[in-house]
């Protein structure tokens, strides 16, 4: 299953509005195929594999996917149906579907045609990998991750005089890896104005970039910015007065299942007192700028008690720079506004 997981990992950021799946063919612990979901619309991960043999699977032979394969039509056939006909009789399976319509649907198929189904090895690895994919498919809410590179006492920027960047160049090469795996990127319109960014991936090459989600409250934005300007400018969607919460619900009906919040000061803020956040990945630089705009300058909470938590947080060192990540935990007793 671990292999089958390397798989998977190859079609991360890829393969939206579908999840990222991963597959082995092992017999007499020998890997006999490998494969992995590319994009949505061609080949699941199980075709995939079971298309790299010919003839009929050996019945000694053991399928292992990270989830549950689909046991209906979308984009494609179902995977049971040519998972049956290649003769497979012994399945492994991951993590199950998350989609309710779907869960454990396939398990039974394959059950009543004569295979062989285990299911939840390394299930927590297998469900993590598609925490965005997951949330989506449950909730129709795109998966959200704050992220902002900011100073020691907290702001996102320095003096107008000091140097634009806080952190280092391998903190934003790491930071632009993150843009690969996400479907959006959200900013405000003051960033625009202000930093005139991209909000493009650029350390690599990728099938398609995020798209570029302003928020504004008057729709008074340069023409000349970059975003309108660059061989991407048909990716920016443009939302005008409205909430944080409803953009969201806006995206995730696009089929937008992953949304990164770039800034600014007043976005991360209003994610934040919403608890719309599912994971932060901060980058701390190794000064103090005592500039104008704080990360987070939201309302905060009412005591420490109160306070939003990172569940198992993650330090990392990148050069001066200190990364943080985690997944945000509300206290007990307190749901999302």
């Amino acid at each position: 299953m671990r292999h089958a997981l390397d798989e998977a990992r190859k079609g991360l950021g890829l393969t939206s509005p579908n999840p990222a799946v991963g597959a082995i063919l092992v017999r007499s612990e020998r890997i006999l195929a490998r494969g992995y979901h590319r994009q949505a619309g061609v080949d699941h991960a199980e075709v995939d594999c079971l298309r790299k043999i010919s003839g009929r699977v050996s019945p000694d032979a053991i399928l292992y996917v990270t989830m549950e394969p689909c046991s209906t039509r979308g984009r494609t056939a179902p995977c049971v149906d040519y998972i049956i006909k290649r003769g497979v009789r012994r399945l492994v399976i991951g993590a199950v579907d998350p989609n309710p319509k779907h869960q454990g649907r396939a398990i039974e198929v394959l059950r009543q045609a004569g295979v062989e189904v285990s299911i939840g090895v390394l299930e927590s690895d297998c469900t993590e990998l598609n925490e965005a994919f997951n949330k989506w498919i449950v909730t129709g809410a795109p998966f959200v991750i704050a992220k902002c590179g900011m100073s020691l006492d907290g702001r996102l920027t320095a003096p107008p005089t000091d140097s634009r960047w806080i952190t280092s160049a391998q903190s934003r090469r790491d930071a632009q890896e993150l843009r690969a795996t996400v479907d959006a990127i959200i900013v405000g319109a003051e960033t625009i104005r202000r930093d005139n960014p991209r909000l493009t991936v650029r350390t690599r090459s990728v099938s398609k970039q995020p798209w570029r989600v302003i928020l504004t409250r008057f729709g008074r934005l340069p023409r000349a910015a970059k975003i309108f300007c660059d061989s991407d400018a048909s990716r920016p969607l443009i939302y005008r007065g409205q909430r944080l919460r409803t953009v969201l619900g806006e995206l995730g009906r696009r089929e937008i299942t992953s949304a990164l919040i770039e800034g600014g000061g007043k976005v991360l803020s209003e994610a934040l007192d919403q608890r719309l956040i599912d994971r932060v990945q901060i980058y701390i630089g190794s000064k103090f700028t005592g500039g104008n705009v704080l990360a987070f300058g939201g309302k905060g909470a009412n005591s420490t008690s109160e306070s939003v938590r990172l569940r198992s947080p993650h330090y990392q060192r990148l050069g001066n720079d200190l990364r943080v990540t985690g997944s945000l935990k509300s206290p007990e007793g307190m749901a999302a506004k």
